[in-house]
């Protein structure tokens, strides 16, 4: 039987890891009450574990997830006892429940994590993905502003540039209310910060190909062209903290993730790094295009530049668009309030209609372009 292997990713997809400014964020987060929703998820609880570093005085952890969250505060108790950590098993759709975390704490920051993010589930389920990734975000945010919050960082996704999916297009429409409730708040500041694939996280492909190459195979591609940007976990949660402490309010930060990797050239790098060898010992095997992929990811629109910021790692997405603030967010209100009696064909049209380059790669939605 041949002995599994181990080997560092970061190596392997060849990026550096970030370089970091650490008293920009002990100024930002020491001492401080912080809210960190989807904190049970791979990146909402790595960001958890970089914040005690700079000892804030409480973290409050907002999951929806029972037992994740449950096994987060375990893992958390053995690692410092300085941090006052309180989990909140809540729905952060359900406003009755989110509002009197912010009422009793005051978080003076927010870190938004949570949201569903499989691209191939919710082409089917674009309700739940509006649900979530825009009213869920609209809460948070709102209640951020009624509560004066400092800082907001909103955790989106290369997948909202050019959508060609139900939840690139879920996260550009949260990202529109998070611009244009930035420009009406006076004490808040909102950041929203984009990057690819986070190798190692939960449903990535990663996790996908170890698990198939530890059974001998096959190890499944949807196709030869397909190429993704990635970073390791640890390094995009640390651009995440550094975007908070930079950020003025308004930005869209782009993440500077090297260039983009070919899943089969990931797939093949894997298999050799557990000691085998492709298509001798581990099959490669093509299934084809999932709804919702493309097979390379945007990292701006048509309107966008990538403006150089301070740090070496992170762009500034600036948009030569201009929207009409207050009307963006009544539209998105207006969509919000009549979800539940739409159609998945209406929700979708209307998704396409706020997105205009919202292009979907899914048959049953690609008549609606």
């Amino acid at each position: 039987m041949t002995k599994e292997r181990k080997f560092q990713i970061a190596g392997l997809l060849e990026t550096p890891q970030a370089l970091f400014h650490k008293e920009q964020l002990l100024q930002q987060v020491t001492g401080k009450t912080i809210l960190v929703t989807g904190a049970a998820g791979s990146i909402g609880s790595e960001i958890v574990k970089q914040l005690l570093q700079y000892i804030p005085e409480k973290i409050l952890l907002v999951d929806v997830a029972e037992m994740p969250l449950h096994k987060l505060c375990l893992k958390l108790e053995g690692i410092q006892k300085v941090t006052e950590l309180i989990p909140y098993l809540v729905d952060i759709k359900d406003e009755n429940l989110m509002q009197p975390i912010f009422a009793t704490h005051q978080p003076e920051i927010v870190y938004h994590a949570a949201a569903n993010k499989h691209v191939p589930l919710l082409e089917g389920f674009p309700y739940q993905a509006i649900q979530n990734n825009v009213l869920g975000t609209k809460i948070v945010a709102d209640l951020a502003i009624a509560f004066h919050v400092k800082t907001f960082l909103f955790i989106s996704t290369d997948k909202a540039v050019n959508p060609s999916s139900i939840m690139g297009a879920s996260k550009r429409i949260a990202e529109q209310y998070i611009q244009a409730v930035n420009e009406i708040s006076s004490d808040s500041n909102f950041i929203i910060t984009r990057f690819g694939n986070v190798f190692g996280s939960s449903g990535s492909v990663g996790p996908i190909f170890s698990r198939q190459i530890k059974v001998g195979g096959p190890v499944t591609i949807t196709h030869p062209e397909m190429e993704r940007y990635f970073m390791t976990l640890t390094q995009a949660c640390e651009l995440v903290l550094e975007s908070g402490a930079m950020g003025k309010g308004g930005e869209i930060f782009m993440f500077d993730m090297g260039e983009p990797i070919r899943i089969e050239d990931l797939a093949r790098q894997m298999i050799i790094a557990a000691g085998l060898i492709p298509e001798k010992d581990v099959k490669i095997e093509w299934i084809g295009l999932r709804p919702g992929e493309k097979l390379q990811e945007d990292l701006t629109t048509e309107y966008d530049i990538l403006v150089e910021t301070t740090h070496s790692k992170i762009k500034w997405v600036q948009s030569k668009r201009n929207y009409q603030n207050t009307k963006k967010i009544k539209e998105i209100n207006y969509f919000l309030l009549h979800l539940s009696s739409r159609q998945e064909v209406e929700i979708v049209k209307e998704m396409k209609r706020l997105v205009p380059e919202f292009k979907s790669r899914n048959s049953a939605h690609a008549t609606l372009d």
